[in-house]
């Protein structure tokens, strides 16, 4: 059974008949009987009684004309919603954002997307990169931001790649340097993030080659949180630049790390790698493709 051969039957009931059915479907009359002769031959029963010049429906006709009225509008339904999709009247995206530094990188271009494409509905995840990895692996997320990932399971789109700075507290001993080094900080305590952020297992490792193991001051997801720490004279923080000049306050100085340290912090957006990513998606990349002052 096809939509052509419900739409020929239909029309020829509602024409009452074959030749203005065939006007009405820009077809000839033969490929009209044709199409209604098929249908039948599928159904297994004949749909119409012909007498004379009229036609009337038999019990099955009656039920095949219900039935594929409702189908053809449904049918209409899905194309219109797929159009709408392809045009971005409609549609869904699942988000990923690193915590760390979405307010400062990310609230202007969500403002931005949102102007664009006010009918995209978007669900956001925050989180560190282990768990936004996680999110997209599962197909929670389409795309999610995050340390350029090594996982060969993964397709990205670079974002962007910032040196870390160090803030310190005003009374620190290091805090009127130019830079500091890894090394001059193993005695001061690091604030470090949650345990799914990726950017906590770089510090440790630079800081074990510097030939330290640093002492934990404390933990959170929340850069205010952990300036507020630093403010309070309870340690070091390592954030990324865009971040760090954000978060400079009384009582909290930035001082860039050495470049010889060769700390970064690489966002980018991933996906599973050869999956399809909608136009809602394709167009968030789009985006942050475009250059941003």
């Amino acid at each position: 059974m096809e939509f052509k051969q419900l739409r020929s039957f239909i029309e020829v009931v509602h024409r009452g008949g074959f030749t203005q059915a065939a006007q009405t479907l820009h077809i000839s009359q033969s490929a009209v009987s044709k199409q209604v002769a098929q249908l039948e031959q599928d159904v297994g029963q004949p749909l119409l009684e012909r007498q004379a010049s009229h036609l009337h429906l038999t019990a099955a006709g009656r039920i095949v004309l219900e039935r594929g009225e409702a189908l053809l509008r449904q049918r209409q339904a899905l194309l219109n919603e797929l159009d709408d999709l392809s045009q971005m009247e409609r549609g869904e995206l699942r988000l990923g954002l690193p915590m760390l530094g979405s307010d400062t990188l990310f609230a202007g271009l969500f403002a931005e997307y949102r102007r664009r494409h006010p009918n995209i509905a978007i669900q956001l995840l925050e989180g560190g990169s282990r768990s936004v990895e996680q999110a997209v692996r599962s197909g929670e997320l389409e795309l999610g931001g995050c340390l350029t990932p090594t996982d060969e399971a993964f397709d990205y789109q670079p974002f962007c790649n910032e040196p870390l700075d160090a803030l310190l507290p005003a009374g620190h001993a290091l805090a009127g340097l130019d830079a500091v080094g890894l090394g001059q900080l193993a005695d001061t305590p690091f604030l470090l993030y949650q345990r799914s952020f990726v950017l906590n297992d770089r510090l440790l490792k630079a800081c074990q080659q510097q030939g330290f193991t640093p002492k934990e001051g404390g933990r959170s997801g929340q850069a205010d949180f952990l300036a507020a720490l630093v403010a309070a004279g309870q340690g070091v923080v390592m954030l990324p630049r865009v971040v760090a000049k954000v978060l400079e306050r009384p009582g909290v100085v930035r001082v860039p790390l050495h470049a010889q340290e060769d700390l970064r912090w690489d966002i980018a957006f991933i996906w599973r790698r050869g999956a399809y990513l909608s136009r809602a998606a394709q167009a968030w990349l789009a985006l942050l493709r475009e250059p941003h002052g």
